[in-house]
């Protein structure tokens, strides 16, 4: 019989904070396990392994990543609701690196993270349709965003900018390059 209190979602949380104290690599069930203050083999009862509970994992921080994108862009439309969605998602990388970090990449096993990685996916897609964008042009669109918001934050987190120019400015001026892409003939 589970323990009581421990629920998936419990454990999920157990998760998250192993994974913000000790980075991705702490991630295992013995710690879960222990930050739950059960016995591993008690784990089983709610999750079958380690793959599962990573990708349970993952799906609460698409789902995290969707509020947090979703209620920045609630109510604006076209430059500003793109730049909104790129301000939140940078900064939720910035707050928590080691979630993001210990976020699966691959579109191998998505049982449990595909309706997340959806509503992710509808949030941007719902930011860029201000540009008329549809189809491929959008899928387009919503690769390069992510690749230019994944690559300056990973970067940032990780202390990858050394020089003493402002970060705040920086990434302004990658928002209104990305922004001002939409103004021009589509390549």
């Amino acid at each position: 019989m589970p323990r009581a209190g421990l629920t998936p979602d419990a454990v999920v949380d157990a998760a998250i904070a192993v994974v913000d104290a000790g980075g991705p690599g702490a991630l295992t069930l013995a710690a879960v396990a222990g930050r739950a203050g059960v016995a591993t083999p008690s784990l089983y009862k709610h999750v079958r392994n380690l793959a599962e509970l990573r990708q349970l994992v993952t799906a609460r921080i698409l789902d995290e990543l969707a509020d947090r994108l979703g209620t920045a862009a609630m109510g604006r439309s076209r430059d500003d609701a793109v730049a909104a969605v790129m301000r939140a998602y940078r900064g939720y990388v910035v707050e928590h690196p080691s979630r993001y970090a210990s976020m699966e990449q691959s579109a191998d096993d998505v049982r449990f993270s595909e309706a997340a990685a959806e509503r992710l996916l509808g949030v941007i897609f719902a930011a860029l349709r201000g540009y008329g964008l549809d189809g491929p042009d959008l899928v387009h669109a919503t690769r390069c965003l992510r690749s230019a918001v994944h690559g300056f934050a990973i970067l940032e987190a990780a202390g990858g900018f050394g020089l003493p120019e402002d970060l705040e400015a920086s990434y302004e001026r990658l928002i209104t390059l990305f922004t001002s892409g939409f103004s021009g003939p589509r390549v």
